[in-house]
């Protein structure tokens, strides 16, 4: 797949692209907050083979207010993704398109799958059932990409390293 361009969404299908969805390596989102000014929140994400899912909480016993990015993101729903290692070479999964927001009454499914990924079973059960209180609402933000982009600095370089023109 490596002949595949940039922005081709059957780059999901790639090795390096499975492996960073698979991972516990938190996703990046730029967005565009209120007040036009960009902006990039690490958050958890559970990838259900069609949409980036990253729940966050409108109301819950531990949060005083919803997520700031939730108005935003109704306001600009056009969000770009990354999800990438630290080591050399990197690798790197990055996506665009534009998120749809539905809210949910307890937690959501996608939150409960990333909070077992990211903290393993015990502290996950244990953390789940203190926030799993009446009251308790998400927001299920998810992005189906439109555009896909792999880096992976051997076979998949940026296009300036791999002698293109920006």
């Amino acid at each position: 797949m490596s002949a595949l361009p940039q922005g081709d969404i059957r780059l999901l299908e790639t090795e390096v692209a499975q492996g960073l969805l698979g991972s516990t390596i938190p996703a990046r989102m730029a967005y565009l907050g209120s007040d036009g000014t960009p902006r990039v929140v690490g958050t958890w994400f559970h990838w259900n083979g069609e949409e980036l899912v990253m729940p966050t909480f409108l109301a819950a016993p531990h949060v005083p207010r919803p997520a700031a990015r939730l108005r935003a993101l109704q306001r600009n729903p056009y969000v770009a993704i990354t999800i990438d290692t630290e080591q050399f070479p990197p690798h790197v999964l990055q996506l665009r398109g534009q998120v749809t927001i539905t809210e949910i009454e307890g937690l959501a499914p996608e939150y409960v799958a990333a909070a077992h990924h990211y903290m393993g079973e015990p502290t996950a059960t244990e953390y789940l059932a203190q926030i799993d209180q009446p009251g308790t609402r998400m927001a299920r933000i998810a992005l189906r990409p439109t555009w896909v982009g792999v880096l992976d600095f051997e076979s998949r370089m940026p296009g300036v390293m791999a002698g293109q023109q920006s």
